[in-house]
């Protein structure tokens, strides 16, 4: 298995037996939500989805899978989705067989999708890698693989020697299982992996590394194994473990 980070994305190719591009996060649909809270900004769907068209063409993948919240708003979908989505939807699959993991915002999304691309919301194992989105609980058929996994938008804060802090950038963390975490036992007892990997949307922000675990997003942000874990940037640059680097605010 080879895994390429695209900092352009940023975004994730698993390589294998297939090409999977692994895009997480894309929450169409985000500026009618931050108009609700009086953040107003034009549309930035084209240009977003451009950068995934730009993904797809270098690397050339034999599946866009979609890690889920394709769309921001809940529990409603916003006239800009009912707008965009289709449009959106179909410049992907027109150049790549298309997937979604569903995500805690994709209420009703499969009123979008083809027949066959809407995976089950615990998850789905392809070319023997286990893909959840990270809002529930996985399938336990996820277990004993590496698990990749969206929702919890990572970031990294860089401090630099003075203690100030540049803008938190996306980030990767890999992890094992913690070995207080209740999870299945996979028959012959394989070891289970997490990646957690950053929003491809520019305005979802995110959580610093150091807190992942503390979060509460979803039930394998408990699991890290915080001493071990290891943080990459969107580059796949190596940067440290949450138990090393300093968050923004010092933490």
């Amino acid at each position: 298995m080879h895994l390429h980070f695209i900092e352009s994305g940023p975004a994730l190719l698993v390589e294998q037996d297939r090409r999977v591009l692994v895009v997480a996060d894309l929450h169409m649909g985000i500026e009618s939500g931050l108009e609700r809270h009086g953040v107003h900004i034009a549309s930035r769907s084209a240009v977003r989805i451009a950068r995934v068209v730009a993904c797809i063409e270098e690397m050339k993948p034999d599946l866009l899978l979609l890690l889920g919240d394709v769309k921001h708003n809940v529990p409603v979908t916003s006239r800009q989705e009912y707008r965009e989505l289709p449009g959106t939807l179909a410049t992907l699959r027109e150049r790549v067989p298309l997937a979604v993991v569903p995500g805690n915002h994709d209420g009703g999304i499969g009123r979008f999708l083809e027949p066959g691309e809407l995976l089950p919301p615990g998850g789905a194992v392809i070319d023997g890698i286990g893909y959840l989105h990270g809002h529930t609980r996985p399938d336990p058929e996820l277990f004993g693989r590496l698990i990749i996994l969206g929702h919890h938008h990572p970031v990294v804060s860089l401090v630099d020697a003075v203690g100030c802090a540049a803008r938190a950038r996306p980030a990767y963390l890999y992890s094992g299982l913690d070995a207080g975490c209740e999870v299945e036992t996979p028959p012959g007892g394989n070891r289970t992996r997490l990646l957690f990997i950053p929003a491809f949307n520019e305005f979802a922000g995110g959580i610093d590394v150091g807190r992942l675990s503390e979060s509460g997003l979803g039930p394998l942000s408990r699991c890290i194994e915080r001493e071990t874990a290891e943080v990459f940037l969107a580059d796949g640059t190596y940067v440290g473990s949450p138990a090393t680097l300093c968050s923004a605010d010092g933490g």
